[in-house]
């Protein structure tokens, strides 16, 4: 890690806040524009990041202002969160059921492999999103997301299927696995087979579109579907703070090194305690 003054991390930390201002700017206007070309009919108001307006010099100086801006940057990564948690609300409890441009645009058969197709592109960028939102997607389409790729390659048992869903924080019987395994079957996605006292699962169809349905998806929905993903790699990458504060005054630098050590990892978690407890440490500190 880099070594810095303590004038110089406060100069590094408003660097970091006006990036995350640029991309908040930048990333709802874009997020609101996709939306609403598609999903206004069912939610005219998406959860949007806040806007995080930052004055350079005040913030150098002043420590209550300064305050006010972590607190302002931590309640925006909670809406990029939310915004994403919208998008899939949207989508799963409405355009995929109530929505006639969707019906009129896809095949039944592509309509359903979407569900799955978003899930899997969706929750499989975004594993730590997963692990915080359970309710949103559907389980069903969320098992096969989380174990796609490992049954297409070798194929699995159920015991296998649930121990990876423990891994994002989903904990389901073995009873309950099997009734979602099963409905994912009935859809034609995957084939199970009996093997002594286990089910072993392989796939039966790829989660691929007809070049129609892909042609129509690309046009419509991969935009949004995308926004996510990017917007995650972003926004939560607050890497440029993983510094060690040294020659400064008072007695509290070495909790502030601490708190900058969680900077090293990327993601909503790491990037919202960072702020959560840089807010705890200037108002300790402030005269």
């Amino acid at each position: 890690m880099t070594d810095v003054k303590e004038d110089q991390f406060l100069e590094k930390l408003y660097e970091v806040i006006y990036k995350l201002s640029v991309i908040s700017k930048t990333q709802s206007f874009r997020f609101k524009k996709e939306w609403d070309l598609i999903f206004t009919q069912f939610n005219p108001n998406p959860h949007l990041i806040r806007p995080i307006n930052i004055e350079k010099e005040k913030f150098l100086k002043d420590n209550k202002y300064r305050i006010q801006i972590l607190n302002t940057t931590k309640l925006a990564f909670e809406d990029c969160f939310h915004s994403i948690k919208t998008l899939l609300e949207a989508l799963y409890n409405h355009f995929f059921d109530d929505s006639e441009l969707f019906k009129e645009s896809f095949s039944e058969s592509d309509g359903l492999l979407l569900k799955y197709l978003v899930a899997f592109t969706l929750l499989g960028n975004l594993v730590q999103y997963n692990m915080l939102d359970h309710e949103t997607v559907p389980l069903k389409y969320t098992i096969l997301a989380r174990n796609y790729l490992m049954i297409k390659l070798k194929g699995l048992k159920d015991s296998e299927i649930m121990d990876n869903m423990k891994k994002i924080k989903i904990n389901l019987t073995i009873t309950d696995i099997i009734k979602y395994l099963n409905q994912i079957e009935k859809d034609g996605f995957i084939k199970g087979q009996k093997k002594g006292k286990s089910i072993y699962y392989e796939i039966m169809k790829e989660l691929k579109l007809s070049k129609e349905g892909e042609e129509k998806y690309n046009m419509l929905l991969r935009p949004l579907i995308d926004w996510p993903t990017g917007i995650w790699r972003s926004f939560y990458n607050i890497r440029e703070l993983n510094l060690t504060v040294s020659n400064t005054k008072g007695e509290k630098i070495e909790a502030l090194n601490k708190i900058l050590e969680t900077a090293a990892t990327q993601g909503y978690v790491a990037s919202h305690q960072v702020f959560d407890k840089l807010i705890n440490y200037y108002n300790e500190i402030k005269a």
